[in-house]
């Protein structure tokens, strides 16, 4: 790790700082040199820059001991935990163009799953009835047969259940979490994670000890949707998260798939919503295939 990708991701380890805090660091100091050993940021007079009262000059940013934060990031190859910044050509071209784009990758598994097209976000209820489970072992074969990446967030529910149906299959998959790498949530999800964390691939935006906050799930809905050239709704209820990822997704000019459902379904209320408004119906793979299997959007 060179000086200033060190910095970096030392600055990132910072528990409160924000998106747009690192952005104005980096516009201001494109090469950290004013980040000194002490983890202080040495400012010229701008006022207002980082709400910073204008007779401090020095800001603090870290309440965590550097030393602690060292050891930490020394803790990650033996680990088998890699660190990819924005910097970096490992990095997702695709993830490149949403907005606010995650600083840092925090990333165990098969890293060569970041290099592979076409991915597609499956995304659904938690609590995934019988309809949605017989969607995706209907859907899911022909979409690994055409060697698609099945990009999810390991939560319980449809989530998992995708990975799993993906794995069965003999296919490739990629798991977004909130928190960090030493904290999968839910518990019950566990095992799926280990078992992918050797034979797929798991990412994160937060350091590998950040405990999931609530905020951290829309959060990473974006990286999901963002990895990936469409996303397919399977059962969501109105206002789901799911919905959010949807959201992310049309924002970012990608294809939105969803799956119909019973009006009498509390779980179709969602999906239902999101053909009403646009999305594509999807009864087969074929309906996906057709929009995506040549789409040029990730190619250079």
């Amino acid at each position: 790790m060179d000086e200033f990708k060190e910095k970096f991701v030392q600055l990132l380890h910072y528990p409160n700082i924000t998106w747009n805090q690192v952005y104005k660091l980096l516009k201001r100091d494109p090469t950290l040199q004013t980040l000194d050993c002490e983890f202080h940021y040495h400012f010229p007079p701008m006022p207002n820059l980082l709400t910073i009262p204008q007779e401090s000059s020095r800001l603090p940013l870290t309440s965590i001991p550097t030393d602690t934060i060292h050891e930490q990031i020394r803790q990650y190859k033996p680990n088998e935990i890699s660190v990819i910044t924005i910097f970096d050509k490992e990095y997702p071209r695709a993830l490149k163009e949403i907005y606010q784009p995650p600083w840092v990758l925090y990333a165990k598994g098969d890293l060569s799953l970041l290099e592979k097209e076409p991915m597609l976000a499956v995304v659904g209820s938690r609590q995934a009835t019988q309809y949605g489970k017989s969607a995706i072992r209907l859907i899911f074969p022909e979409l690994i047969e055409h060697n698609f990446v099945i990009v999810s967030g390991l939560a319980k529910g449809i989530d998992a259940l995708a990975h799993e149906q993906t794995i069965r299959l003999g296919g490739r998959t990629i798991a977004v979490i909130a928190g960090g790498l030493y904290h999968i949530y839910p518990k019950e999800n566990i095992p799926l994670a280990t078992h992918m964390m050797k034979t797929q691939l798991i990412l994160s935006e937060y350091p590998p000890d950040t405990k999931p906050l609530r905020w951290h799930f829309p959060a990473r809905n974006r990286i999901i949707s963002g990895l990936s050239a469409g996303t397919l709704i399977i059962e969501a209820k109105r206002k789901s998260g799911s919905l959010i990822t949807a959201n992310y997704a049309v924002h970012e000019g990608r294809e939105v798939f969803s799956l119909p459902g019973s009006i009498f379904n509390p779980c179709s209320g969602g999906t239902n919503e999101l053909i009403q408004q646009g999305a594509k119906l999807v009864t087969s793979a074929k309906d996906i295939l057709e929009e995506l299997k040549y789409l040029p959007l990730f190619k250079e």
